[in-house]
């Protein structure tokens, strides 16, 4: 069983890095591997709309991380993607990252839990928390809540080590996905698998 965490945040061992480490030493304790992709400062490529990936399954960009990342969310039985608070939003950087990826076929991931981590010196955390949380609502993706919103202050990792609250949030959310994720091994073992869904159909204002 593996668990992909993605640090967004530019620092490789800062605030953001922190708090998932401590939900991902729950991870390991309770034997669920886990995968860290460290998105740094590396530009990453904004979705263009093309609808290539339609066709493909894999983003026409290929200069960054993003292909790799969707190998890797397809290979993984669940996620946790951290952000540092950004002007009361994620990073740019991790919004360009995941606006490709779940644009690309993302049914795939449906029944994979999944997880928002945010990281914030002082406020907009739920705001941040809440955007980073549409991507798995609308991919049929079960999101796992903790004790308390995923979210750690500090304005830096020393300072984030301090939030005892922060950090047992941390932890729990570690235990809750390692919990669900061993209750839906379970149930494929039972024969219970995802349900079925209903094809989609998009609907607009105009029609």
């Amino acid at each position: 069983m593996k668990v992909l965490i993605v640090n967004g945040s530019p620092h490789p061992k800062g605030c953001t890095y922190t708090a998932l480490m401590e939900a991902a030493g729950v991870l390991e304790k309770e034997g669920i591997e886990t995968t860290l992709l460290q998105l740094g400062t590396k530009p990453i490529q904004d979705c263009i709309a093309c609808g290539k990936c339609v066709k493909t399954g894999y983003c026409v960009f290929k200069d960054d991380c993003v292909n790799e990342a969707i190998d890797l969310l397809r290979a993984s039985d669940g996620i946790i993607v951290g952000s540092p608070v950004y002007y009361a939003g994620p990073s740019g950087r991790l919004c360009s990252f995941l606006d490709r990826i779940f644009y690309c076929k993302s049914a795939p991931y449906a029944g994979k839990p999944a997880a928002t981590v945010v990281s914030c010196r002082r406020g907009g955390a739920t705001e941040a928390f809440a955007r980073l949380n549409m991507y798995f609502q609308m991919t049929n993706m079960p999101l796992v809540s903790s004790q308390y919103w995923n979210q750690v202050h500090g304005n830096t990792s020393e300072e984030v080590k301090q939030d005892i609250e922060g950090l047992q949030t941390m932890r729990t959310l570690g235990r809750n996905m390692a919990w669900l994720i061993k209750c839906i091994a379970a149930g494929k073992a039972a024969g219970i698998g995802l349900p079925q869904y209903e094809a989609w159909t998009p609907t607009n204002f105009i029609h």
